[in-house]
């Protein structure tokens, strides 16, 4: 935790994820100040963000590389401010989460478009704001009692008219980049195409194996269960890398890698895995470059977008950051 009115460094290394970048003040002191929360509304800024768009916010139109179009409170839409923190000038930054207005200047951008581009802050207010959308979309009821919910504390918050309080929750879940410990251009990695995936043309997605945490389950008996689950494999050697929030509907992804003999047969769990298979450091890296990396039918190779902590953990795995 931060003291009151301290804005955190970065104690997040440049190495870690793209959206695990630690550098917003949110000041949750202000959270139950309904005056003070009022005030910062009309001084500050606001970003409106759509959940029902799938997440689209607004960006500059004409900056390379983009940045979010934050606008006055009294341009903005009428829907519940959601408080997100401080900026280092002393701005207080809202979302709404709402039709996205009309703004000279500005286009629509979803963050998987443009997330692995923002700067520090940006990325930051976008996925929070998010998160917090996307939770609010899921309890207008109270669990509790049955009864409708309204935003409270600055949108941190829902309250019903009995008192009964929830606050946003978030589900951790890991995901895993088994590997077979061999160093050089021909050491392997185990990628999957989920049977979910839609096949893009002249390509196939392939990406690390995932999961969520389920109750009395650490995250490294995650790991195991999961892979052994989906893909037949046991694994060893399990190590943490690095976590990133996904506000989809609103998970916590614990990255690790793990190792894996490539003798074991592969048994693959129908509902979930389409197709998985080994592939080496040199095809991973040549796919990356744009190279048409073959994985059967015509279809060539497709990676996880730079946004993902999936393509995180393969640039880690080939050298690439940490």
């Amino acid at each position: 935790m931060t003291r009151a009115g301290s804005v955190p460094g970065s104690a997040v290394d440049a190495g870690a994820p793209p959206l695990a970048r630690v550098v917003l003040d949110r000041a949750a002191q202000h959270r139950t100040d309904p005056e003070w929360l009022a005030a910062a509304w009309r001084r500050g800024r606001v970003l409106v963000v759509d959940a029902a768009a799938g997440g689209r916010t607004l960006v500059v139109a004409d900056r390379d590389p983009p940045a979010l179009r934050l606008v006055d409170p009294s341009d903005a839409p009428d829907a519940p401010p959601m408080f997100l923190g401080v900026q280092p000038d002393g701005a207080p930054v809202f979302a709404v989460d709402a039709a996205l207005p009309t703004v000279p200047g500005a286009r629509a951008a979803g963050i998987r478009e443009v997330g692995h581009l923002l700067g520090d802050r940006d990325a930051a207010l976008l996925i929070t704001a998010l998160a917090l959308a996307n939770w609010h979309v899921r309890h207008g009821f109270s669990a509790a009692t049955g009864d409708p919910t309204t935003p409270d504390e600055g949108g941190w918050s829902r309250v019903d008219a009995h008192g009964s309080r929830v606050w946003p929750r978030t589900d951790p879940a890991m995901i895993v980049l088994v590997h077979d410990g061999a160093v050089g251009p021909a050491g392997r990695c185990l990628l999957a195409n989920n049977a979910t995936w839609p096949v893009s043309p002249g390509g196939r997605r392939f990406s690390c194996l995932a999961g969520y945490v389920e109750p009395g389950e650490s995250a490294e008996a995650t790991v195991v269960r999961e892979v052994a689950e989906e893909v037949g494999v046991a694994v060893t050697g399990i190590t943490y890398v690095g976590s990133q929030p996904w506000p989809f509907p609103g998970s916590l992804m614990l990255g690790f890698l793990a190792r894996a003999d490539p003798a074991q047969p592969l048994r693959l769990e129908p509902a979930e895995i389409a197709q998985a298979r080994w592939f080496s450091r040199r095809e991973v890296a040549d796919a990356i470059a744009g190279g048409a990396v073959d994985v059967g039918d015509g279809d060539r190779l497709l990676l996880p977008p730079p946004l993902s902590i999936a393509r995180f953990l393969l640039d880690r795995w080939l050298g690439l950051t940490g």
